[in-house]
């Protein structure tokens, strides 16, 4: 098993940054992939960006390029997204997620940190 716990949530103005972290732990070795998902009130949960987790690909949904960064740190087990520019449109609930494959289904999942953007 793979156990996330995502930190770094909470209130900023728009046009603030904002930096969540995720620590992986558990069965590291069978990570492929790690991301970044979010869902706002009412909405359903969105992909917003991952990273190979061997490798330096990282992908972003087009509603955030530009704007935020993911990157991971193998040796501390950690995955960040650094998101700049926050908009209120970007107020969600924000889950860290592993799958053990590069394509697929995720597996494991944080329990979610909040970041409210207001305008």
């Amino acid at each position: 098993q793979v156990q996330l716990v995502e930190s770094g949530g909470g209130l900023v103005q728009a046009g603030d940054s904002l930096r969540l972290s995720c620590a992986a732990s558990g069965r590291i070795s069978r990570i492929m992939t790690m991301g970044w998902f979010r869902q706002a009130p009412g909405k359903e949960r969105e992909f917003v960006a991952s990273v190979r987790w061997s490798g330096d690909e990282t992908y972003y949904a087009d509603s955030v390029k530009g704007r935020f960064t993911i990157s991971k740190d193998n040796a501390k087990n950690t995955v960040s997204l650094q998101m700049n520019s926050l908009k209120p449109e970007d107020t969600a609930a924000y889950y860290c997620a592993a799958r053990d494959s590069a394509y697929g289904t995720y597996k494991y999942w944080g329990q979610g940190t909040r970041v409210t953007v207001s305008s």
